[in-house]
């Protein structure tokens, strides 16, 4: 027996917010332009760095079909649940894009213009749900073995711990050094990289 379309069960609820967020047009991530809101952000990559061979495959001639990394930005306090957002003041979710536009540009082994970005501007309630669905989707790279990509400098009198994989593979952040180094190279990095697409993408 077939079950009835249920346009408010979770599964499908999730696939929506994963359509309308791959409908958005892609931006060039070096023209972000500052606006309000908070939802949730892929970023793509088409360029030459060899470990990510097989992504700018896929994403060639602007199809940007399968990003590097996706992340969520709420605004401040909704974490802890004490506010309730206002999609009229916050700027959030421009804000973290512009913020790993910056990150990108502190390394020379990748070129920012060989970026683009998606987003979508979301009602608090359902920014994890999408983040989550996305995730389970792509499971893109930066987010589940390239650990650091997200990191923030850390605050006076903190320890970083050892440095990220990010960072060992793509350095260049100025409070990067102030870690000890990661154990692996950044080969043997980058041959993870190449091998962890190779399982989930078919071009």
């Amino acid at each position: 027996m077939t079950e009835p379309f249920n346009p408010l069960d979770i599964k499908n609820l999730a696939h929506s917010i994963v359509t309308q967020m791959e409908e958005r047009l892609p931006t060039p991530l070096d023209a972000v332009p500052q606006f309000r809101g908070a939802g949730l952000y892929a970023l793509y990559y088409c360029g030459p760095n060899p470990a990510y061979s097989l992504l700018s495959e896929v994403n060639a001639d602007n199809r940007w079909e399968w990003p590097i990394y996706i992340g969520k930005a709420v605004p401040a306090g909704s974490r802890r649940g004490i506010e309730i957002s206002d999609h009229h003041t916050t700027k959030a979710l421009s804000s973290r894009v512009r913020q790993h536009a910056a990150s990108i540009r502190a390394v020379e082994s990748l070129d920012i213009e060989d970026f683009a970005v998606r987003w979508l501007i979301v009602e608090d309630i359902w920014i994890p749900l999408g983040e989550s669905a996305m995730l389970r989707q792509y499971q893109p790279v930066w987010n589940g073995l390239v650990d650091g990509f997200g990191n923030h400098a850390p605050g006076a009198g903190r320890s970083a711990g050892k440095r990220s994989r990010w960072d060992t593979l793509h350095p260049g952040r100025t409070w990067a050094p102030n870690s000890p180094e990661h154990s692996e190279t950044a080969e043997a990095i980058t041959q993870d990289i190449r091998e962890y697409l190779r399982q989930r993408i078919t071009p």
